[in-house]
């Protein structure tokens, strides 16, 4: 294979279709669930997921938990306005971030934040304009940033979010990425303890959403792409479980496509989930033969990115954008507060 083209993945999206506020209730989104061997699609609602899921399954879910990222202050030495947006954090006081405008913020720059609450020293520009920055600061950074920073929704979402918490799923846990695992976003808690009483297991796995998420496609060529890395955890716990499961002839089911990401990088080539921890620069697209997952439930992602190619891996581009035709047409909601896809496999 030494070829596969960008804009075979793109599709026509009306932008009234793109969710702006998420709803009252996480679980009233829709669901559209997609066979991936067949292509046929039902339309349904999320609490009708446990309708779809069986005994002896088991649903991998990512705990990360979103971190209020953006960040605006101003240049010490010229007053000019910019905006950081924090991706990775690096030691203790040095993270990658992404910056506006690029121009203002050269190395050995000091940008202050809060009035004097927080500064962060320009120490070097990394991959794709990304800096470096290293912040100064007394106390605890992480109450620095809840009081300064601000959740930093994806620049399509352009309404103000009242209630952070709702960026977040009901399972965040360890802080550190830049934007949500959006699947998990439809689960109540009522919703899994429900789904754990018919006997599905729960386990729960760590991808801190990095840079990539908000990289477009550049290359026409995606083979040519580079995924940026992101730090990943797979506790010995969850590892057991996804393993039993398998043996059992259990499906191994996984809530969004960072989840699957994440037990797809840390398994050996019989499938076998080896718990650790570490850096995933996986980029799965039509091709690639999946090891461990067996059905993803995961939202309705942007044209040509690369979430739409893993979701082609699994169910077959043919069957993934006939059935994003076929949201448009029901005038589903797309992207990170909209409405949700489960693609199965009996």
């Amino acid at each position: 294979m030494d070829k596969l083209l960008k804009s075979d993945y793109y599709y026509d999206l009306p932008e009234e279709l793109i969710a702006q506020d998420p709803l009252l209730k996480r679980s009233d989104s829709r669901l559209m669930v997609l066979d991936k061997n067949t292509g046929k699609t039902e339309h349904r609602h999320f609490y009708d997921i446990k309708e779809y899921l069986k005994a002896g399954d088991c649903l991998v879910l990512n705990n990360t938990k979103v971190i209020p990222a953006r960040l605006y202050g101003t240049t010490l030495d010229t007053g000019a306005v910019v905006e950081i947006l924090l991706l990775k954090r690096l030691d203790d006081c040095t993270w990658e971030a992404l910056v506006k405008p690029g121009k203002k913020v050269r190395p050995g720059r000091i940008i202050d934040f809060g009035g004097g609450l927080l500064r962060g020293e320009v120490l070097s520009i990394g991959e794709e304009g990304s800096r470096h920055i290293k912040f100064h600061y007394e106390g605890i950074f992480e109450e620095i940033l809840d009081k300064l920073g601000e959740m930093p929704l994806p620049p399509y979402i352009t309404h103000k979010l009242e209630d952070k918490n709702r960026y977040q799923t009901v399972y965040a846990k360890y802080e550190g990425s830049a934007a949500a695992p959006t699947a998990g976003l439809h689960f109540t808690e009522e919703l899994l303890d429900e789904i754990r009483a018919m006997g599905v297991k729960t386990v729960f796995v760590t991808l801190h959403v990095g840079l990539g998420t908000f990289r477009p496609v550049k290359e026409d060529n995606i083979l040519d792409h580079h995924m940026h890395s992101e730090f990943y955890q797979v506790t010995r716990e969850a590892a057991d479980e996804i393993n039993a499961t398998k043996a059992a002839g259990g499906r191994i089911i996984c809530v969004g496509t960072t989840s699957c990401r994440t037990i797809e990088s840390s398994c050996d080539e019989s499938g076998k989930v080896i718990p650790g921890s570490g850096n995933t620069e996986i980029f799965i697209y039509p091709g690639y033969k999946f090891k461990v997952l067996d059905c993803l439930i995961t939202n309705f992602h942007l044209p040509e990115s690369t979430l739409i190619m893993l979701v082609s891996a699994l169910a077959g581009r043919e069957n993934v954008l006939n059935a994003y035709k076929e949201a448009v047409a029901e005038r589903y909601r797309f992207f990170s507060f909209g409405d949700a896809m489960f693609i199965k496999s009996e």
